[in-house]
């Protein structure tokens, strides 16, 4: 039966196929739920949280659980399948083409991410066990804030601590500690996380959002969206889109002179905390990390540039 509901789902339009969850498996789905064509899930029980998104040609068939958490993502073409529970908690991203394999448990903490092309299995045989052969069914576990770069294999068993970093192509075989950088076949940790990190004082944020400003100007608003009516200067964006004018301004921790805007639509990068954005403008929090989630298209352009390119997650501040 689950395999002719998977089938049924998978070819309903984006609009039924909520309807079609909650009636047949009693799915608990939260608010702005993005479940695009050519998509299914089957599962004992389905959880989507706020705000998470399966994207198109993706594939879930489960005999346990099936959970995504709050701004979850599972990108194009990927396959979780099995006879257990698979579990994503909030803000969690899988890419393209991975292939998840869920016949023993597969946890993913908050904040956390398989690149594409990554594969996690729990089970792993062929060559007969009867004739001397190993095999090995285990559980799968990754914590919190672990990125696993391109094309990572994570073996039968495996733990990954929080906070841990698994560079490209790597094949993890054994458990991993937290707060680890970690590369190779087989994966071994190579330093601590921390030689990657910088501490973010207010003036390092000031100037990590004016890089991100700078670089939205360049690849989101002239490559992507093709706007050639832009004057720039630091920290400051006026541009034209489609006969609306816009301007983008960073509000920082170091200066208390700040950018009073002019143009219809205003949108601000706020770094500062007793700071008010004037009446009608869009802020950006970026010290609670929080917006609000909009049609405009500049707006999400903003939003989902900072996103895909620097991992900086805003929440529907709604």
């Amino acid at each position: 039966m689950n395999t002719l509901l998977l089938g049924l789902v998978f070819l309903a339009p984006p609009f039924l196929k909520k309807i079609l969850l909650r009636w047949f498996f009693n799915a608990k789905i939260g608010r702005h739920v993005e479940l695009d064509w050519l998509t299914s899930i089957a599962a004992r029980h389905i959880e989507l949280g706020d705000h998470s998104a399966i994207r198109m040609g993706t594939l879930i068939r489960l005999n346990g659980d099936f959970k995504l958490g709050a701004y979850g993502e599972i990108s194009i073409f990927n396959l979780i399948y099995g006879s257990s529970t698979f579990s994503a908690g909030n803000a969690t991203y899988i890419g393209p083409q991975c292939i998840i394999n869920a016949e023993e448990t597969v946890q993913i903490g908050n904040g956390s991410a398989l690149g594409p092309r990554s594969m996690v299995f729990t089970h792993g045989s062929f060559l007969p066990y009867n004739e001397g052969y190993w095999a090995r069914r285990a559980g799968v576990t990754i914590g919190n804030k672990v990125w696993c770069a391109a094309g990572v294999f994570l073996h039968p068993g495996v733990e990954i601590g929080d906070d841990t970093f698994v560079n490209s192509r790597s094949v993890v075989m054994q458990s991993i500690p937290g707060g680890s950088v970690v590369e190779g076949n087989p994966a071994q940790v190579v330093y601590p996380i921390e030689r990657i990190k910088r501490k973010m004082t207010p003036a390092r944020l000031d100037a990590a959002m004016a890089l991100v400003l700078r670089d939205f100007v360049e690849v989101g608003l002239r490559r992507e969206l093709g706007v050639t009516e832009i004057e720039e200067r630091e920290g400051y964006v006026r541009a034209r889109w489609r006969g609306a004018l816009y301007e983008i301004a960073l509000v920082r921790a170091t200066n208390d002179a700040a950018c009073a805007l002019t143009a219809p639509r205003q949108i601000y990068l706020v770094n500062r905390a007793d700071w008010s954005a004037p009446a009608g403008a869009w802020v950006f929090d970026c010290r609670a990390q929080r917006t609000r989630y909009l049609a405009d298209p500049i707006h999400t352009a903003l939003r989902m540039f900072m996103l895909r390119y620097y991992g900086i997650r805003f929440e529907d501040d709604c």
